[in-house]
């Protein structure tokens, strides 16, 4: 396993799994055969209604606390100081864990920006008391970026971005490193380009033909070339499946590594095509929902 260093100084796995849009019946078993494979960061988020599961598989696993790496994030529809502290008792209750090891928002609202900020001072607040060892945010463009840092103290330690070859979004990654901010990759296998939302004439980067020529050269599979990419950049990558052959198959990514040639060809494969939501599109109205309290 890689590891990156935050900017707080918190050591985290480059890699981990991601477990957006997986069933919360299929979310433990997932999480049980990562840990069982060498995976010892776990994405979810409020939102993904899985935190409960996630847990259960954490504590099932016999994996030292200490080991582990656990990040989730904050809903828009908790944002607000005091709704985002209760934001975050709800999902530490679900995941059984007294501390989280990062702790970020899901998403800038654009449409009411006060109330991002007003969460990310919560977030601060859980930092400063101990109660998460990192933060950051999720989704955040440059001028949500400025705009946060204008308001606030603490420079996020991480933007989970979507990031895969047809979508690279250079100024925001430029950004990020200016700041000390860690890239983290949702999406780094491109999965979003083959969902059926991402429309009609969609194409998956998995079968780009540079990536398999590539994948080829190195008698890899597409998706170990696509994680190695975004690893060799200095991105956290955070790729989901529920398949144990998939998870072990993208967990085999640290004993290869592209030359600069076939760095710039993946890079050459640019579209400049969102697959997720236009951000200035996230607001209450179309995307709020409540958040379960824990059980």
């Amino acid at each position: 396993m890689e590891y990156l260093t935050l900017n707080n100084g918190v050591r985290m796995p480059a890699l981990g799994l991601g477990v957006f849009q997986t069933p919360p019946e299929e979310t433990r078993a997932a999480v049980a055969a990562a840990l069982d494979l060498g995976y010892r960061h776990i994405d979810t988020a409020a939102a993904y209604g899985n935190e409960h599961e996630v847990g259960q598989a954490l504590r099932d696993s016999g994996v030292p606390r200490g080991e582990l790496f656990v990040e989730t994030k904050i809903w828009i529809s908790d944002y607000g100081y005091d709704e985002t502290l209760h934001g975050f008792d709800k999902s530490a209750a679900k995941l059984g864990l007294d501390r989280i090891d990062l702790l970020i928002l899901h998403q800038a609202l654009p449409s009411d920006f006060e109330r991002t900020t007003a969460a990310y001072r919560a977030l601060e607040t859980l930092l400063a008391d101990g109660r998460v060892r990192a933060i950051g945010v999720s989704n955040f463009m440059v001028e949500h970026l400025t705009a946060l840092l204008d308001a606030t103290s603490v420079v996020p330690a991480v933007n989970q971005l979507e990031i895969h070859p047809y979508f690279q979004q250079r100024a925001v990654l430029d950004f990020d490193d200016a700041h000390g901010i860690v890239n983290q990759a949702w999406s780094p296998i491109g999965g979003i380009t083959f969902y059926p939302g991402y429309g009609e004439d969609r194409r998956s980067v998995l079968q780009d033909p540079v990536v398999t020529r590539i994948a080829a050269e190195h008698g890899r599979s597409p998706a170990q070339v696509l994680l190695r990419w975004g690893l060799q950049q200095g991105r956290s990558v955070i790729p989901k499946s529920t398949r144990r052959e998939r998870i072990a198959e993208n967990i085999d990514v640290f004993g290869f590594s592209l030359d600069a040639g076939q760095l710039a060809a993946l890079d050459g494969l640019e579209t400049g095509r969102r697959g997720g939501p236009e951000p200035a599109d996230v607001t209450l109205a179309t995307y709020g929902r409540a958040i379960p309290e824990a059980a």
